[in-house]
Formats: C-alpha cells, structure tokens, sequence
C-alpha cells in the first residue's frame, strides 16, 4: 500500500464509507441477529502453507519467501488455538486439502494420477505455464516435507478445547474461475477434499476459493456446500442467498500487516469496525492469512480477542457453519 492510498483508506475509514454499511430494514436485521445480542462476529484463516505460493509472481526469491511462509504459519497455529482456548473464540478455518495427507507417491512420473491438471493459466497471483501443476508436490510422508503436508496441525485444531470450523480451500489451492478451471477439475478437487474430510470425521460444508478467485459456484451446492467467501469489498452486512441456494460471505477486512500504519492503529481500527457491527446490528466478517508474521498477528489477534471477550453480551462470536445453522432456523 503507498502512502497516497494509505492517508486515503484511514480518511475513508474516518467518515465512515470503510467498511461500506449496507443499509436494512428492522425485519431484517432481526433475521440475521440472534437475540439478545446486537452483532455477529466471524473470524476464518486461509490455511495453505507452500500450497499458495508454488507459481507466485514479482516475489524475489521465492524459495526463501516460501520458507519463510511456511514457518511463519507452523508457528502461528499453536499461538492462535492457545488464544481461542484462552478467550473462548472459534475459528473457521479454510485449509488446503492436500494438508490432511500423511503421505502420498509417485506412480511413475506423476503424483495424485487420479485428478485432472488445470490448464496453463496467469492471474494477479501467480502464473502456471510450465511442467505439471504438481511438479512441487514432494510426494513423500508429512515429516520429511513439512511445505506440504500438516495432519499434525489439523490433528491440534481438531483437538482444541474451543470448538473450530473446517472449510474447504479446495485440493491444491486452484483458480476456480469459470472459463480458467474446467468443470472437471473443480469437481475432481472439490470431491477429493470431500473424501479426505469424510476419512477424518468432518463434514465441509464452507468453501472459501483461492486468492478470491470465484467461480464454478452451482457445483459446490451438488457436494452439499452451502456458503462460501466473497473479498472484493469491505462491508458490515449480512450473507446474502444466491440462485443456487448458497450463502454468499462478504468480507469486513482482512486482517493484514500494513506497513504504512502503526500496530496501535491496526489494533483502533479492526476494534472500531467491531464498534461499528455493534452500533449498526451487521454481522463483522474478518479473515486473515495464516503465513502472516507472527509477532504482527498474535499482537493484534490478542487485542481483538480481548475486546470481543469484553463485549460477549452485545456479539454473538460463532464459525460460518455454526451461524448459517442459525439463519435457516430462523428461516423455518
């Protein structure tokens, strides 16, 4: 972010216009806000480890940068489930599906010969124009390859006093546009993650697509998903229902480090935006990157928590899961 678009987001968050605050008649609000509480409040993470960074682009030394992704997230789990234990906060967590695996192998010159390859594809992200989409895939057991593999971090997250959400990131964390990923190799992903989860006793029914890269959405209702993630904007509003019978999410903010802004402004302005769900009765979606520094994220997730826990009688603090649960109670 440069200093121009910094001085302009902190002037457009003074007056109000970010987060944007769509605007609701009373029935509404009622639907969406369970009683007694005025707000709702969800938190998911992007769980990806080298997954999301394999064909990145403009990052220098892209092996080392991964390295550092990697350790960074390794790190953050046990940080982030010991708050959520501490103050009692549940997480939806949006994780890769090849991060469930134990192990897995070559079959001659190939790995995973069951799925589909997306085809060569660029975006804002990264650029795939070379070799086989899982070249990188070490195809090996999880503690020789770390980068890839992390059962025994989602074994912690399952076992976890607080009670956490598990959605899906899809298999190898894949464009999901129309028009850049085939209906075959979304469906072939999506039905993998599926099973991986069915082996560990879960049941998915949130999709949150890579890099925000939306698509194939009336194939996500026939493995019985019902919500996914929208981040082209800052809002405080409500999930909204699409023709295929999903609920669409849309993001309040990320929680991300900003350079141009001191960590005492980061920590006024995300607990502001909570202010704000409380004042208006919206539902405050953050989400963050879980490769995100340490010191920067456990420092602010601290500071968040703290005024959530303080706040427990006007927010009702729940996972994407748990919540559509309630809207289509409440619809009934």
């Amino acid at each position: 972010m440069s200093y121009i678009k910094s001085v302009l987001s902190k002037i457009n968050f003074a007056v109000g216009n970010n987060p944007h605050l769509k605007h609701y008649p009373n029935e509404t609000v009622k639907r969406f806000i369970p009683s007694p509480y005025k707000a709702v409040f969800i938190l998911s993470t992007d769980f990806e480890l080298a997954w999301a960074w394999r064909y990145a682009k403009n990052i220098a030394n892209l092996k080392e940068a991964i390295e550092n992704y990697v350790q960074s997230s390794r790190k953050n789990v046990p940080l982030i489930l010991e708050l959520c234990d501490h103050y009692k906060i549940p997480l939806t967590w949006a994780i890769v599906g090849h991060l469930f695996l134990d192990n897995c192998h070559r079959k001659k010159t190939l790995v995973h010969q069951n799925l589909r390859r997306i085809p060569y594809h660029r975006n804002n992200y990264w650029e795939f124009n070379a070799g086989d989409w899982f070249d990188d895939d070490p195809a090996t057991d999880w503690k020789s390859a770390l980068q890839w593999y992390a059962p025994d971090l989602i074994k912690s997250i399952l076992g976890a006093n607080t009670k956490h959400e598990i959605a899906c990131h899809t298999f190898s964390h894949i464009d999901c546009r129309d028009g850049i990923c085939p209906e075959y190799v979304f469906k072939d992903e999506i039905n993998e993650c599926v099973k991986i989860a069915r082996e560990w006793g879960i049941q998915i029914t949130s999709f949150v697509h890579p890099a925000n890269m939306i698509g194939n959405i009336k194939l996500l209702k026939e493995y019985s998903f019902n919500s996914y993630r929208d981040n082209s904007g800052n809002y405080l509003t409500f999930p909204q229902q699409d023709k295929n019978g999903l609920w669409k999410f849309f993001s309040t903010s990320e929680l991300a480090f900003r350079k141009e802004w001191s960590t005492d402004y980061h920590i006024y302005r995300y607990c502001t935006i909570i202010k704000r769900a409380i004042e208006f009765n919206r539902l405050c979606y953050f989400w963050f990157h879980l490769s995100t520094e340490s010191e920067f994220l456990i420092t602010i997730l601290e500071n968040l928590f703290e005024f959530l826990s303080s706040n427990r009688k006007s927010i009702f603090v729940t996972t994407t899961k748990d919540y559509i649960n309630f809207i289509e109670n409440e619809k009934k």
